[in-house]
């Protein structure tokens, strides 16, 4: 839906609200149709589960979408099983992952996202580029089909950052990190994860630390924490408590993520920029 939106040009922009930020937030006809197909597939598959997604859901617009519960079997092969009781699972969706680029045509940048969590921790997360058809996922002790790449430069690390935070981010990162270090502005909190990853996608930029300084929704966040947890990573807010998928949809101290690296002197290396992230 993401993909044949854009590509006919039929997106119906308008906007939702402002962030917190006071930056306009934007809504489109790619987000509406894959949020209806996306529930209403997760829904109609699993009555019993708890689903948190982006957009609004119109019981009016119901739709029948329909799984037979089949697991491909190559993912068949990579995964562990496991079985928990349906109450103690929230599922996050983000059916557009960085739609204020979708509207600009910066399609690299888009993801769409799935996370299922139990007892408020991540446990399995689904990135996918909708334009390069290109998924990532990883199940916390039960296989994924991604890795964490394995050279890092913890002395002139690339930060990856949002668009609309570049500024305010590489003052803090030279001062902290020196000023060898490079800064990357980038679109969606799903390609920001990937960017931390062994990705083999060629317009997925790389990056060591990903950094963001304000209030963000977990739907944007979870899938990305799932798969760092999956492969050995972290993602923490910006005084390095863990973040729990269950209650509010917001979290409210920033977050930091890494992988490889030590998450912990990263941490000790950022006491101004928490002060920031509930502005």
């Amino acid at each position: 839906e993401v993909k044949r939106v854009r590509e006919g040009n039929v997106l119906n922009a308008k906007a939702k609200g402002k962030t917190r930020e006071g930056a306009e937030e934007k809504l489109t006809s790619g987000d509406l149709l894959s949020n209806r197909r996306m529930f209403y597939l997760l829904k109609s598959a699993f009555p019993a589960v708890q689903i948190n997604s982006e957009e609004r859901v119109d019981t009016a617009d119901q739709e029948t979408v329909s799984w037979d519960h089949s697991i491909p079997e190559d993912i068949k092969q990579k995964i562990q099983p496991k079985e928990v009781p349906a109450e103690s699972i929230t599922v996050w969706i983000d059916p557009l992952d960085a739609t204020q680029e979708y509207t600009e045509d910066l399609r690299q940048y888009v993801t769409t996202m799935v996370c299922v969590a139990v007892n408020g921790k991540p446990v399995i997360g689904v990135i996918h580029k909708p334009f390069s058809a290109y998924t990532a996922w990883a199940m916390v002790d039960g296989g994924s089909n991604v890795k964490a790449r394995s050279s890092y430069n913890e002395k002139t690390p690339r930060i990856i950052v949002s668009r609309s935070h570049a500024g305010k981010v590489e003052q803090f990162a030279r001062q902290t990190f020196g000023n060898k270090t490079v800064i990357i502005p980038a679109g969606g909190a799903g390609y920001k994860v990937l960017a931390l990853l062994d990705v083999a996608e060629k317009n997925q930029e790389e990056a060591d630390v990903y950094i963001h300084v304000t209030y963000i929704k977990k739907w944007d966040i979870c899938a990305g924490n799932a798969v760092l947890r999956a492969l050995g990573g972290h993602m923490t807010t910006l005084t390095g408590e863990e973040i729990s998928y269950t209650g509010s949809d917001g979290n409210e101290g920033g977050l930091i993520a890494s992988i490889n690296m030590n998450h912990k002197a990263l941490i000790d290396k950022l006491p101004d920029l928490e002060k920031t992230s509930h502005k």
